[in-house]
C-alpha cells in the first residue's frame, strides 16, 4: 500500500484565490477526496496533474468570485469626476498646463512628423502590388582588389533567365540601365521628358493603374504609354489614346496606354512615358554578352524565395562570357524590391548600412528622444508640484479611497492632458507639412480619412499618456495619509534626484543632438572644400539626344564661339558628375605589368575636353584635333596612373579588349584626380578616350567675367540654330555637383530643426523647474533680501544647481556622442575629423542655452518685493 500525502498546495491556493466564497469549502472539499481516491488507483503524479486540470475546468463563471474590492456602482462617474478634477487643476494652474501641454504638442508633432517620414521611406515602393515578389538581378565579380557589386546587366542575361529559368519566374524583364530623356512632339507641342524603355511585360509586373488602355500597352513595338500628366499635356481636354506621338523626331509612336502617375515614393516615380526596349535595342541587341548596358528585373514564382532562386542562378553567367570575365567569378543574385531603396549598398561583395538607412535610424532616434524629453517635463513638473496635492491625496486616502483608484485618477488626468496635445498636434502638423514636403521632397499628408490613424492615433495618447504619467501616478499615490493631514509630511531627502536625473536625460540628449549636427554640417563642407579637379564654375551642361539630332560638333562650337560669350565647348557620352561605364580587359602592348582585372571609368570625350572642364594636367597634353593620331589616344588621372604602375607613362600603350575589337591606345596626357562621384568616396580610376561623332552632353565654357544668366539667352539661340529639334535642357555644373551633398544637407538639415525643437523642449520643462524652485523658495529669497542678499546672489542661488546638471550632462553626453559619429563617419572613406573645440562648443551652447532660460525666472524671483511674500508672517 503506498503512503498518502497532501494533494500540491499551489494548486489549490489559486483555487482559492479566484473561488467564490460561498462555494470555496464544498468544491475544495470535493477536490481533496478525489485526489485521495486517485493517488491510491494511479500514483501520485498523475493525481496531481488531473487536480491540476480539474482546478483550470473550474475557472469558469458562476464559481469565479468577483474581483470588485470596493465598492464602486458607477465606475463611469467616477472617471467623469477625475476629469472633472483634472479640467479644473488645468485652469487652475495655467502656467504649468500651458508648459506641459505645449511640451506635448511640441514633442509629439516632431514625433508625428517623423513618423510620416519613416513610414514613407520603410514602405517605399510597395505601390506596387507585386512589390513582394519583385527582385533585380545583381552580380558579384571578385578582382585583385576585391569583391565589386554590380546591377548592370547585358541583355543576352535576360533573355537566358527568360527562357531556361521559367519555372522559377512569372516573368523577366529587361529595361534600359539609366532612364531615358526623349522629345515627344505633337504638332507644334514638344517636352523633353523621363521615361523608361522596358520588355513588354514590364507594366504589368509593376502593376500600373491603367486610366485608359491595358497594361499589355508595350507588345507592339511602335507604341507608347504615357503617364496621366504627360497625356494631358501633350492631348489637352482630348483622349490621348490611340493618338499618334512624335519621338526625337524620328519614331511615330502609338499611345497605347495611359497610366495614374507613379507616387513620388516609388522606383519608378519619374516614368513619364514607357517605351519598348526592342525599339532602342532592336530584337538582336537581346542576344548580346557584352555591353553591360541593362537592368533585368524579376518577378518569382509563387512558392519561391529569393535565396533559393538566387543559388540557383548564381552561375548562369559563366557559360557565356569570355575568360576574362569568367575570371573574376561573375556570382549573380537577387535584390528584393523592399531594398532597393534603404539597403542596396554592398561594399567587397557585403551588404552594408547605405546613407539613406542612417538617416532613417538618426531621424527615428531624434523622433524618440523628442516625445521623451516632452515625457519628461510633464514627470518633472507634476513630481516637483507633489506638495501641492499631497493634501488632496490624504483626505482622498482618509475617506476611502485606495491607492488604484488614486493611480487611475492621476492617470486619468494626465491622458486628458496628452489628448488636448494630440487635438493641438493635428493642425500643427498640418500646417508644417507643406514646408517639411519641399524640404524633403516628399508628398506626406496625414490620412485623416482612414481608420487605422485614428487607432494608431489613440494607441499613440494611451501610450504618451502611460509613459508620461506612470511614475507621478505612483508616486502621488504613495503619499502617507496621516503624515499628510498631521502636517508632518515631507518629500524626503532624495525625493528630487529622479527629477535631477532626468534633467540630465534632456540636457544629455540636447548635448547629443547639437553636437551631431555639428559633425555633420562639418562633414558637408569638409567635402565642399575637397578638390574637385575640374573648374565647375562658368561651366554649362547641355544635353543633347539622340544621335540623329545632335548635328555636327564643329558647326554647334563655330555658332556658340562666336556669340562672344563662350570660350571653348566638348561633349562626352556621360555626365562629368556620374561614374557610369565601366570596363575592364586592358593590358599593356610592351610592359610586362599584369593589369588585367582593373577597371577603369571609362569615358568618350571630343577633342578640347580637358580646357573646357578646366582639367588639371601634371604630364602630357589634352586632345586636339590637329593631332589625327589622338583618335587612338587615351588620358588618364592620377589614380588610374597609379594603378597601372605610376611614372612615365605618356607615351606607353594600352590593348583595350572592347566589344570583341583588340584596339591599341596611347597615353597622351595624365591630369589630377577629378570628383566624378560621391564627395565623400574615393577616387575613381579615370579613362578619357577620344570621339570624332557627336556625342550625347554638351559643356560649354563661357569666358572670364561672363554672367551666365545673360549668357544664356545668346548660347540658346546659337544653339537652336543648330540643333532646332532638340530642347534646351541645360544645368550649371556647380549645381550638378552641389546636388552630390543633398543626403547629407538633407540630413543635417531636418536634424538642425528638430534639435532646436528637443532643445526648446527641455527649456521648456527647466523654465517651470525653476519657476516652481523659486516659487517654492520665495520666503527663504525674501528673508535673505531683507538680510541684505543681492538680486546677483539669488540668481546665484537658484541657477548653481541647473548649471552643474548642465555641466553632468556634458560629461555623460559627450564621450558617448563622440563613438556614435565617429561610427556614423566609418561610412564615408573621405572624413573629417571629430576636434576637441567643437565638443567645447556644443557643451558651451547647452551652458549658455541652461543660464539664458534659467536667469529669466531667476532674476524675476529676486527682483520681487520681498514685502509681498513675507505679509502673512
Amino acid at each position: 500500500m503506498s503512503k498518502r500525502t497532501s494533494p500540491p498546495d499551489l494548486p489549490l491556493r489559486f483555487f482559492r484565490w479566484y473561488c467564490h466564497q460561498d462555494l470555496a469549502s464544498s468544491i475544495e472539499g470535493d477536490l481533496i477526496e478525489l485526489y485521495a481516491e486517485r493517488q491510491q488507483r494511479v500514483g501520485s503524479l498523475r493525481a496531481n496533474v488531473r487536480l491540476l486540470w480539474d482546478v483550470m475546468l473550474l475557472f469558469r463563471p458562476g464559481i469565479i468570485r468577483s474581483f470588485q474590492t470596493h465598492s464602486s456602482p458607477n465606475q463611469l462617474s467616477m472617471f467623469k469626476n477625475y476629469f472633472k478634477i483634472g479640467w479644473r487643476n488645468l485652469f487652475k494652474q495655467r502656467s504649468y498646463s500651458i508648459i506641459n501641454i505645449g511640451g506635448l504638442t511640441l514633442g509629439m508633432s516632431v514625433s508625428m512628423v517623423i513618423g510620416l517620414w519613416v513610414y514613407d521611406e520603410v514602405t517605399f515602393n510597395t505601390y506596387h502590388k507585386n512589390y513582394d515578389s519583385i527582385a533585380r538581378v545583381y552580380r558579384h565579380n571578385t578582382f585583385p582588389s576585391g569583391v565589386e557589386t554590380n546591377l548592370f546587366s547585358v541583355a543576352g542575361l535576360g533573355t537566358l533567365l527568360q527562357s531556361e529559368y521559367d519555372t522559377y519566374f512569372k516573368s523577366v524583364v529587361m529595361m534600359r540601365a539609366s532612364r531615358d530623356t526623349r522629345v515627344l512632339q505633337r504638332g507644334e507641342k514638344w517636352f523633353g521628358e523621363f521615361g523608361y524603355s522596358m520588355q513588354a511585360d514590364g507594366p504589368e509586373m509593376l502593376s500600373l493603374k491603367m486610366i485608359h488602355g491595358t497594361v499589355r500597352g508595350l507588345e507592339d513595338i511602335s507604341s507608347i504609354m504615357l503617364s496621366a500628366t504627360l497625356a494631358d499635356k501633350l492631348f489637352p481636354n482630348e483622349e490621348a489614346l490611340n493618338q499618334i506621338v512624335r519621338v526625337d523626331s524620328k519614331w511615330n509612336l502609338k499611345v497605347t496606354g495611359v497610366y495614374e502617375d507613379i507616387p513620388k515614393n516609388s522606383e519608378f516615380a519619374n516614368a513619364k512615358y514607357i517605351a519598348p526596349l526592342e525599339l532602342y535595342l532592336g530584337t538582336s541587341g537581346l542576344e548580346v554578352w557584352d555591353n553591360y548596358n541593362i537592368f533585368i528585373y524579376a518577378q518569382l514564382n509563387p512558392g519561391q524565395d529569393f535565396e533559393t532562386v538566387s543559388k540557383a542562378i548564381k552561375d548562369a553567367m559563366l557559360p557565356h562570357v569570355d575568360e576574362r570575365t569568367a575570371a573574376t567569378n561573375p556570382e549573380l543574385f537577387l535584390l528584393p524590391m523592399k531594398d532597393w531603396h534603404l539597403n542596396s549598398n554592398f561594399e567587397n561583395g557585403v551588404q552594408t548600412t547605405s546613407p539613406r538607412m542612417t538617416s532613417v535610424i538618426y531621424l527615428s532616434v531624434i523622433g524618440v528622444f523628442v516625445l521623451l524629453l516632452a515625457c519628461i517635463n510633464f514627470v518633472n513638473l507634476s513630481t516637483a508640484r507633489s506638495e501641492r496635492r499631497a493634501k488632496e491625496v490624504g483626505i482622498r486616502k482618509s475617506i476611502g479611497s485606495a491607492r488604484k483608484q488614486l493611480v487611475n485618477q492621476f492617470l486619468t488626468e494626465s491622458l486628458l492632458v496628452v489628448m488636448l496635445a494630440f487635438i493641438l498636434t493635428i493642425p500643427l502638423v498640418q500646417l508644417t507639412l507643406p514646408s517639411f514636403n519641399e524640404l524633403t521632397e516628399k508628398n506626406l499628408h496625414l490620412p485623416l480619412g482612414q481608420w487605422q490613424f485614428w487607432l494608431i492615433g489613440i494607441g499613440f495618447i494611451f501610450l504618451t499618456g502611460l509613459l508620461a504619467g506612470s511614475y507621478p501616478a505612483i508616486y502621488l499615490s504613495s503619499f502617507n495619509a496621516t503624515q499628510v493631514l498631521k502636517g508632518t509630511f515631507k518629500t524626503g531627502r532624495y525625493s528630487s534626484l529622479p527629477r535631477q536625473v532626468m534633467v540630465i536625460v534632456q540636457f544629455a540628449v540636447s548635448v547629443m543632438l547639437i553636437t551631431g549636427t555639428f559633425i555633420i554640417y562639418r562633414q558637408i563642407e569638409f567635402g565642399r572644400d575637397r578638390a574637385v579637379g575640374y573648374d565647375r564654375n562658368g561651366l554649362i551642361a547641355v544635353r543633347l539626344g539622340a544621335q540623329e539630332n545632335r548635328g555636327e560638333t564643329e558647326v554647334l562650337r563655330s555658332q556658340l564661339i562666336s556669340t562672344g560669350v563662350v570660350r571653348d565647348i566638348a561633349e562626352s557620352n556621360y555626365p562629368v558628375t556620374s561614374t557610369l561605364g565601366w570596363n575592364d580587359n586592358f593590358q599593356w602592348k610592351s610592359k610586362t605589368d599584369d593589369i588585367e582585372g582593373l577597371s577603369f571609368n571609362t569615358v568618350f570625350v571630343t577633342h578640347s575636353y580637358g580646357n573646357t572642364m578646366g582639367l588639371q594636367f601634371v604630364a602630357g597634353r589634352d586632345f586636339t584635333d590637329d593631332i589625327k593620331s589622338d583618335l587612338s589616344g587615351v588620358i588618364i588621372n592620377e589614380t588610374a596612373a597609379n594603378d597601372l604602375g605610376g611614372e612615365d607613362l605618356i607615351g606607353e600603350t594600352l590593348i583595350w579588349d572592347h566589344w570583341g575589337q583588340r584596339m591599341e591606345y596611347t597615353i597622351v596626357g595624365i591630369f589630377k584626380d577629378m570628383v566624378k562621384g560621391s564627395p565623400f568616396a574615393k577616387t575613381d580610376p579615370i579613362m578619357l578616350f577620344m570621339s570624332a561623332r557627336s556625342l550625347e552632353f554638351l559643356y560649354v565654357r563661357l569666358n572670364d567675367n561672363v554672367d551666365p544668366r545673360t549668357a544664356l539667352p545668346k548660347i540658346e539661340k546659337a544653339f537652336r540654330a543648330v540643333v532646332p529639334d532638340v530642347p534646351f535642357d541645360y544645368s550649371f555644373a556647380d549645381q550638378d555637383y552641389d546636388f552630390k551633398f543633398k543626403e547629407e544637407e538633407r540630413t543635417g538639415k531636418l536634424a538642425g530643426v528638430f534639435s532646436f525643437f528637443a532643445i526648446f523642449i527641455s527649456c521648456l520643462g527647466v523654465l517651470g523647474l525653476v519657476s516652481y524652485v523659486a516659487e517654492r523658495r520665495s520666503k527663504e529669497i525674501s528673508i535673505r533680501k531683507v538680510l541684505g542678499a543681492t538680486i546677483g546672489q539669488v540668481w546665484h542661488m537658484i541657477s548653481k544647481d541647473f548649471v552643474l546638471l548642465a555641466l553632468i550632462s556634458c560629461v555623460v553626453a559627450l564621450p558617448l556622442t563622440y563613438s556614435v559619429m565617429s561610427s556614423w563617419l566609418e561610412n564615408y572613406y573621405y572624413r573629417t575629423d571629430i576636434p576637441f573645440y567643437l565638443l567645447l562648443w556644443s557643451a558651451v551652447c547647452i551652458l549658455v542655452v541652461t543660464l539664458v532660460t534659467v536667469s529669466f525666472q531667476a532674476l524675476r524671483a529676486g527682483a520681487t518685493n520681498p514685502v509681498n511674500n513675507l505679509r502673512s508672517e
